[in-house]
C-alpha cells in the first residue's frame, strides 16, 4: 500500500502481456487503500454450441465449489474476514470473476484466481449438485412473463447465431449435459491466454506486475482458443410471436437488430435511445426516464404501467429492445402502433436539438457514476478490452458523443428501426384472446 504524497491520486492505465499471453491492465488510483481485481474470460454464451448452452454459466458455478488448495468454504470466510467481497457474472460475451479488498490484503484474491484457473476440480457429485440448482434457477426466472417472452422474442430474432440460446442455458441441454462437457469447456477456456487480468486501486504497478508474473506467468497456457461462433444471417423481413401462459398482465417486446459496440453507428443508436427511452447503460444510475419520449406518450397517456428500452455494448450484432406492460383495458394493438409511431417521428427527423444535448449530458452523467468505484472501473478496462479490443474504449466515448448530429439520429432510426429487422412479441395470459385474433399478425419471414 502506498502513502507517499508525491504519488498522484490516479496514474493512467498501463497495458501489459504476460510470458503465456494473459493481457494485464493496471491503473493505480491512491485515493483509498483498497484494490479491486477483475478476472475476464473470453467466453460466455456466444461461443457455447447446441447441446452445451449454459456451459459457462455452470462453470462460474463449479469454480467456487474449491480447489486442493483452497477448499470449498474457505475463500468466503477468508475473504469476508479480511474485509473484501468477491462475485462471479457470465454473459453472453465473457465470463468474469472478480474480488475488491483492502490494498494490504489483495493477495489472497490473486492466489485464489491463479489456482482455481487450472485447478479446479469439478467433482461429479458437486457437478450433480449444481445441476439440480441451475435447473431451479432456470425454472424460478420461468415464473417472470418476460422471461418467456424475451426467450422468444431473442430466439426468434436469432436463428443461426448463439445470442439464440439464453445465457442459462437450454433446459434439454442443462438437464443432459456432462460432467466431462463442463470439464472440457473449462480445460478450453479457461487459460492465461484467453484471459484479462485487470487491477484497480492502491497499489504500486511494478511490484503488481512482477507478483502477477509470478503467479499467472508460470502457469501453462495452451494458445488462445478460437471461440465458436456463428454469423447470423441478414433478416428478410418483420418476425412475430405470441405466447401464451399464465400472467397477471399483457406485455409487448420490440427487438430491432443493432450494430455491435465497434461500429462507428452504435452511440448514434445509443443517443437516440436515449432520446426516445431515457438514457441507460454503462453501470450507472439515477438518470430516470420521466421525460423520453416512449414515456410521455405511453406511460403520462395511461396506456401501459411501464415501458424500458436499451442496447448491449456486444461483439457481434445484437438487439435494441423496448419492452412495456400494458395497463389494464388497453390493446397490444394500439400500445404497438404507440411505440412505432414515436420511432417513426424521429425516422423523419422530429428530434430537437436540445432533446439531443440532453442526451449527451444524461450519458455522460451516467459514465461519471460508472466510474465512482474501483470495481467498476476495473470491470470496464477488462471488459472493453475484450469486446471492443481496447480498454480505452470509454475514453474516448464522450467525444463520440459530441460528434453525433440530428442527422445521424435520423440516419440511426432510417437504417436500424425499420420492419425488415424487427422481431415482434405479444405476452398474452391464458385464456385472454382467442387464437384467431393474433391469426394475421403471424406472417414473417422464413
Amino acid at each position: 500500500m502506498l502513502n507517499s504524497s508525491t504519488i498522484p491520486v490516479t496514474l493512467p492505465t498501463t497495458r501489459h502481456v504476460l510470458s503465456n499471453g494473459m493481457v494485464v491492465l493496471l491503473k493505480e488510483v491512491h485515493t483509498a487503500p483498497v484494490i479491486s481485481w477483475w478476472l475476464l474470460y473470453r467466453v460466455g454464451s456466444r461461443n457455447e454450441r447446441t447441446g452445451l448452452t449454459g456451459a459457462s454459466h455452470w462453470v462460474e458455478h463449479m469454480m467456487f465449489k474449491g480447489t486442493e488448495q483452497f477448499p470449498a468454504g474457505f475463500l468466503d470466510r477468508a475473504i469476508e474476514r479480511d474485509g473484501g467481497f468477491w462475485n462471479a457474472q457470465t454473459s453472453y460475451d465473457y465470463t468474469a470473476y472478480f474480488e475488491t479488498m483492502p490494498a494490504d490484503r489483495i493477495d489472497l484474491a490473486l492466489r485464489a484466481e491463479a489456482d482455481r484457473m487450472i485447478g479446479s476440480r469439478f467433482a461429479p457429485d458437486e457437478v450433480a449438485t449444481e445441476r439440480s440448482v441451475i435447473i431451479s434457477e432456470r425454472q424460478g426466472s420461468e415464473n417472470y412473463p418476460l422471461t418467456w417472452l424475451g426467450e422468444e422474442v431473442q430466439a426468434a430474432a436469432f436463428r443461426v447465431h448463439p445470442y439464440h440460446h439464453q445465457i442459462i442455458g437450454d433446459m434439454t441441454d442443462l438437464e443432459q449435459m456432462t460432467r466431462d462437457d463442463l470439464y472440457n469447456h473449462y480445460r478450453t477456456y479457461y487459460a492465461p491466454s484467453n484471459a484479462i487480468g485487470s487491477l484497480v486501486g492502491d497499489f504500486d504497478s511494478e511490484q503488481m506486475l512482477r507478483r502477477l508474473e509470478e503467479l499467472f506467468g508460470s502457469l501453462p497456457s495452451p494458445e488462445r482458443p478460437k471461440p465458436f461462433s456463428r454469423i447470423e444471417p441478414t433478416q428478410t423481413g418483420e418476425r412475430r410471436v405470441r405466447v401464451e401462459r399464465p400472467g397477471p398482465e399483457r406485455y409487448i417486446s420490440i427487438a430491432y437488430k443493432s450494430p455491435p459496440v465497434t461500429h462507428p453507428d452504435w452511440t448514434k443508436l445509443y443517443l437516440l435511445d436515449s432520446v426516445l427511452g431515457g438514457a441507460s447503460g454503462f453501470g450507472g444510475g439515477g438518470v430516470g426516464n420521466r421525460t423520453s419520449r416512449y414515456y410521455q406518450a405511453l406511460v403520462k397517456t395511461q396506456m401501459v404501467a411501464s415501458i424500458s428500452s436499451g442496447l448491449n455494448e456486444s461483439i457481434d450484432p445484437f438487439l435494441y429492445s423496448i419492452d412495456a406492460v400494458l395497463r389494464e383495458g388497453r390493446s397490444l394493438e394500439e400500445v404497438e402502433a404507440a411505440i412505432l409511431a414515436e420511432i417513426d417521428k424521429a425516422a423523419q427527423g422530429d428530434i430537437t436539438q436540445a432533446e439531443l444535448d440532453k442526451a449527451v449530458k444524461q450519458a455522460r452523467a451516467l459514465l461519471a457514476y460508472s466510474g465512482e468505484t474501483v470495481t467498476n472501473q476495473a470491470f470496464w478496462l477488462a471488459y472493453f478490452e475484450h469486446v471492443a479490443d481496447d480498454h480505452r474504449w470509454l475514453d474516448h466515448f464522450v467525444d463520440r458523443l459530441r460528434a453525433v448530429t440530428l442527422d445521424d439520429l435520423q440516419y440511426a432510426a432510417q437504417t436500424y428501426l425499420i420492419p425488415s429487422q424487427r422481431t415482434v412479441g405479444w405476452f398474452i395470459p391464458t385464456g385472454e384472446l382467442e387464437d384467431d385474433d393474433f391469426e394475421d399478425e403471424m406472417d414473417g419471414d422464413d
